[in-house]
């Protein structure tokens, strides 16, 4: 089975490509531009299903046919969408039932995109005809290197709450539980829920008060499955009929969006790829990204992802769209490619006239060439040409984060001890400690072997299995070391929560345990013993044959342990029981990095804006990207791909630079 798109020269570039918002004329010329920035790949036909089928079985391909053969021409390679992102006017407005509800009942209406129910069976219909119209008529295309399903699934309806996704989640349920089975994972006799037939139970619509927390669980692992069987559907049929072209949907890993289980779709995919945009307004936005890389890698398995959507300069649907400074959106791309990407791809080639997304920045602006912009990407569409070399390089990481999407769908619902926590900013605190320490990391899924490893972060990791639980356990007995964080192992797969004490499911591990949450006020800070501040979080915590590293030294639990560290068989545990200040969590971190033997930032390098990133192959190369506006010199040695220079000893990076440096062996 192909896992790359086909015959692509050296690494990826390109974009989104929407010809059908511009007349034809315009055509020829953005190939030729093109050219001229070094594309080489570009999405087609994502939301063109309107343009495409004009009326139900009524397909008009000669304008595509056009667009598809000039591209061919130009030498840039085409990711086919099968153009079902968007349902058109027509379809849904001679079926009205298709469209998506809320939990309130009110049923979103046609005039944006993504205007579905994912349990429609019209939806669905319509979705797989036209997607073997696209494979039946383009197979034989020389353009065509893969094909893109779908577009960013459950972006805007991730959860629907209709009466078809009703029967389909009472299916759903029948398929896994009993009825016992049912009421006791939800724990239905808490006010008065069992259910005698499965067909008395609902979506979680709108109700009096809090929903049940199981039952929301198990909706949004339905919604997930949902959506996931839609991809799979329209993907089977592209298999049929054009088995030797790769399958492939945008997934979107980063901090606005986590309401699909990713580790979940990486295995359905035939290559990752992923959109990132990043938070304009946060100084850390670098940081956040090389996050989002590494997650992404890891949903790949380690092998090469593409990104498929980034911006180069500001988007539309922030609070404030922040423009990118120069040499921004270049250091941006060379981070993708440092931490795993084949390929960055743009939202989108050319800025739209019209239409909600007019102002988000795209490859030609609208004030056209002659732009910061277009020669910014002109200059790294020819430094992605001189390093093809690095295509199929992988990334190796001492430490790994152990990453699930479920426990962030559990902590957002209601009724939790504070309504401050953010799970994706929590592993993000962690995230950064690693990056400023210049630790490169893997992200796993739960279950996931560690013996690779020489430190894990289990951040926050709440919903757990006693099986997830015992491949931690088991991980440390061995001889690891595992940091540990509050939220960690309180409840089951169900949200029940575990009797005896919190962590629950880590307590022997870890040596410790709490008998009561003391979550803060807001504006209230407690100091610890060594120095470190809490703002959100503190817990009663005992200890079971752990030691003390630090404790609270006022708040509600002075002289309280906050920061234990446990041996356990042949390894080590810390648990971390408070948000500990970016500082403290630094030191905190850097001392289990030490204990596990875990080299840190590189001899005379301050790692405060420096990143550093090795991809091997029969090769390493040094990815070096200077995030600060000060020159900064490193000890490397080796050929500098993209000036050609030879280095020695000492390397400088200019302030808002790149370097990629083929080390010496």
């Amino acid at each position: 089975m192909t896992t790359w798109p086909t015959d692509l020269p050296g690494l990826g570039w390109g974009a989104d490509y929407n010809p059908e918002q511009w007349p034809e004329h315009v055509w020829a010329e953005d190939v030729e531009l093109m050219r001229r920035a070094g594309v080489n790949l570009v999405s087609v036909g994502i939301f063109s299903w309107a343009k495409i089928e004009v009326s139900k079985g009524e397909y008009r391909f000669g304008w595509l046919d056009r667009v598809l053969d000039l591209l061919h021409e130009g030498g840039i390679r085409v990711d086919l969408a099968t153009a079902t992102a968007a349902p058109p006017p027509w379809l849904t407005t001679e079926y009205p039932e298709m469209l998506p509800v809320r939990a309130d009942g009110v049923r979103l209406s046609h005039g944006s995109r993504q205007a579905y129910c994912p349990s429609s069976p019209i939806y669905r219909d319509r979705a797989t005809a036209l997607a073997a119209e696209m494979a039946t008529h383009y197979r034989d295309h020389p353009a065509l290197a893969a094909w893109h399903v779908g577009n960013e699934y459950g972006c805007h309806v991730n959860r629907c709450y209709c009466d078809t996704c009703a029967e389909s989640f009472r299916e759903w349920l029948a398929a896994r539980y009993t009825l016992d089975q049912l009421n006791d994972a939800w724990s239905t006799a808490f006010w008065s829920q069992g259910y005698t037939d499965f067909a008395q139970v609902l979506p979680p619509r709108v109700t009096p008060t809090f929903a049940n927390p199981a039952h929301v669980l198990d909706f949004d692992r339905f919604s997930d499955d949902a959506l996931l069987e839609l991809y799979k559907a329209e993907r089977d049929v592209l298999r049929m009929i054009t088995p030797d072209v790769p399958v492939t949907t945008n997934f979107m890993v980063n901090w606005t969006f986590n309401a699909l289980d990713y580790w979940k779709w990486a295995r359905e995919v035939d290559f990752v790829s992923n959109d990132h945009y990043t938070e304009s307004q946060s100084p850390d936005r670098h940081i956040e990204l090389a996050m989002s890389a590494d997650l992404t890698r890891g949903l790949a398995g380690g092998k090469p992802w593409l990104l498929m959507e980034h911006s180069t300069s500001a988007v539309n649907w922030q609070h404030r769209n922040i423009a990118k400074l120069p040499g921004e959106m270049r250091r941006h791309s060379f981070q993708h490619i440092a931490r795993g990407a084949d390929g960055t791809l743009f939202f989108q080639w050319r800025q739209s006239r019209g239409g909600s997304e007019r102002y988000h920045s795209a490859m030609v602006p609208h004030a056209g060439t002659d732009t910061k912009v277009y020669r910014e990407v002109c200059q790294v569409g020819a430094e992605y040409g001189r390093l093809a070399e690095v295509v199929g390089s992988t990334v190796d990481a001492p430490v790994a984060i152990l990453f699930d999407y479920r426990s962030g769908w559990a902590l957002r619902q209601d009724a939790h001890p504070t309504a401050d926590f953010d799970h994706w900013q929590h592993v993000l605190g962690y995230y950064k400690a690693l990056w400023h320490a210049g630790v490169t990391v893997d992200f796993v899924a739960p279950g996931t072997n560690l013996s690779a490893y020489s430190l894990v972060v289990v951040p926050a990791f709440y919903t757990v299995s006693d099986a997830h639980a015992a491949v931690v356990a088991d991980y440390v007995a061995g001889g690891g070391h595992v940091v540990v964080t509050y939220l960690s192992g309180v409840a089951d797969e169900h949200t029940r929560v575990r009797l005896g004490g919190y962590p629950g499911a880590f307590r022997d591990v870890l040596g410790a345990c709490s008998e009561e949450f003391f979550p803060l006020r807001q504006g209230e800070t407690v100091t610890l013993t060594d120095g470190s501040t809490c703002s959100l979080w503190t817990e009663h915590l005992h200890l079971r044959g752990a030691e003390v590293v630090a404790s609270y030294a006022d708040g509600p639990l002075p002289g309280v342990a906050a920061v234990t560290r446990n041996a356990f068989g042949n390894g080590v545990a810390w648990y971390i029981a408070c948000d500990l200040d970016e500082e403290g969590l630094g030191r905190t971190v850097g001392s289990a990095l030490s204990g596990a033997g875990v080299a840190v930032s590189p001899k005379g390098v301050e790692h405060r804006g420096i990143e550093l990133v090795r991809r091997h192959g029969d090769v390493s190369w040094l990815f070096a990207v200077n995030h600060t506006d000060t020159d900064a010199q490193i000890e490397a040695s080796g050929v500098d791909v993209l000036s050609g220079t030879k280095v020695s000893g000492r390397l400088t990076v200019r302030a808002g630079d790149v370097v990629v440096l083929r080390e010496e062996v």
